[in-house]
């Protein structure tokens, strides 16, 4: 078995080979003296929440996890059901518990299930965290008298909050009146039903059945998962072409979002981020900083200085944004994976938040999302294309090969086009010449290197991807 080691958002491992009862109920006690140990004098409460998602077998660990938890000495609240992951992020901050344990692999395939440590002040809990829960595990946890046991609704307060955040009778009024089309393809996960139950009405909801499978592929919100919602928003398009259409795309755990536009189109957070940022600040007058991943679009900051918005960039990763948020005002914070969250809620990725603002934003400006996000571009004169590729490589000292390489010799041309500069605060991030940029990163725990570029159009994205394939496999 590998190691029990904590990546960039939890523990993920293979069910039944790195994912077992046995090792889940090793970690969980552990994770939940950590979370004592570092928030229990905040809150004096010794309340730990357990929740899941709808993967196989996902609610016969987290009562495993909890009955581990109950017997270290600590009150246990229980899902009763599944939820999305960001729903028990909020109840660990809004019971003011000491954190929460979410049983969950995210957008992983099926075969995965893992653990998610969630902070006291609903968010991810940082790597000093994480590394304290490795280097405790196996240690002798001692006698104690085991605490209580509670089962919880997690859907009920969680969304009272999330309807306080937007205008619900517009967007309610605009779907009864035939104006607005909802569709959601929820790809089997925790987002299901949740969006009939934050509006109080039945939308078109696909894929809403569990599929410990994920119909073969993962759930995460990527174009070659998305055919059927597409062709199902084109069909609506030539029966009603009048309507407002919006098509919502959740991941496994329902932190993560993207988009189709009402033709049909996929819209990744790399579109949607600049039309919330506008949305929130024109509509709905908020104020705050804007937070950028190193991978994000080049649109974010030009159109955060539109509105006299700070910006501030991290490496790739929402734990860095979370951080971010913990110590100043911030609007938004979002990353191309598509997490994106809002400093007025919680440190947390939330996709149905993000779900309702879009909708919102449709609804008040009357128009198609791709509409808006071209009425950006056209306002800061910035247009862009984006794509990412993810490239396998033949073993770790391949990547380290790279990695050393571009340590010792960076690029100082890429496809024809000079490097005019290059950030290395996370990967190499290089601009070139003709106004593009390409990123290559490194996964930390595969030999994996992923490939971003942002260009003027689509064609010099895929230059400059296929340049960055060729370089590494020579």
């Amino acid at each position: 078995m590998h190691p029990i080691k904590f990546g960039t958002d939890g523990w993920r491992g293979l069910i039944a080979a790195d994912f077992t009862f046995e090792r889940l109920k090793l970690v969980a006690p552990v994770a939940a003296l950590v979370l004592k140990e570092v928030y229990g004098s905040e809150n004096g409460n010794n309340q730990v929440i357990i929740g899941y998602d709808r993967r196989f077998l996902a609610d016969k660990f987290a009562r495993s996890a909890a009955e581990a938890v109950q017997a270290v000495g600590f009150d246990v609240l229980l899902s009763q059901s599944y939820a999305p992951t960001p729903a028990f992020s909020w109840a660990a901050y809004q019971k003011k518990a000491l954190g929460a344990l979410v049983i969950t692999a995210s957008h992983n395939p099926g075969g995965y299930l893992g653990l998610k440590v969630k902070g006291a002040f609903g968010g991810s809990v940082g790597g000093e965290v994480t590394q304290l829960i490795e280097a405790k595990i196996g240690q002798e946890l001692g006698l104690a008298t085991p605490g209580s046991w509670q089962i919880f609704d997690p859907w009920e307060s969680y969304c009272q909050a999330l309807r306080s955040q937007v205008d619900m009778a517009q967007i309610q009024q605009a779907i009864a009146q035939g104006k607005l089309q909802v569709f959601a393809d929820v790809m089997h996960g925790a987002a299901a039903t949740g969006l009939a139950r934050l509006l109080g009405t039945e939308i078109c909801e696909i894929n809403s059945n569990p599929d410990p499978l994920f119909d073969g592929a993962a759930p995460e919100p990527l174009p070659r998962y998305l055919s059927q919602l597409c062709r199902l928003i084109r069909t609506q398009k030539l029966q009603h072409p009048d309507r407002l259409r919006v098509g919502l795309v959740f991941d496994g755990d329902s932190d993560r979002i993207a988009a189709v536009d009402g033709s049909g189109n996929f819209l990744s957070s790399q579109i949607l981020i600049p039309i919330l940022i506008e949305h929130l600040a024109l509509r709905r007058g908020m104020t705050g900083e804007v937070i950028k991943t190193l991978s994000a679009s080049d649109l974010i900051p030009r159109l955060a200085s539109l509105y006299n918005l700070p910006v501030y960039e991290t490496p790739v990763g929402y734990k860095y944004i979370a951080d971010r948020m913990l110590t100043t005002k911030v609007l938004i914070g979002g990353e191309e994976s598509g997490g994106i969250g809002y400093g007025h809620h919680i440190p947390e990725r939330d996709a149905l938040l993000s779900a309702l603002y879009v909708l919102e934003a449709v609804t008040q400006s009357e128009r198609d999302l791709s509409q808006l996000y071209e009425n950006l571009q056209a306002k800061v004169n910035f247009i862009s294309a984006y794509d990412r590729i993810d490239l396998p490589l033949a073993g770790m000292e391949v990547r380290s090969r790279l990695l050393k390489l571009l340590e010792t010799h960076p690029l100082t041309e890429i496809a024809g086009e000079s490097v005019l500069s290059y950030q290395s605060i996370d990967g190499y991030k290089f601009r070139l010449a003709d106004g593009s940029w390409l990123m290559i990163r490194f996964s930390g725990t595969e030999p994996v290197l992923r490939l971003y570029s942002e260009a003027p159009n689509l064609e010099l994205v895929q230059r400059n991807l296929t340049w960055a394939e060729k370089w590494a496999n020579s």
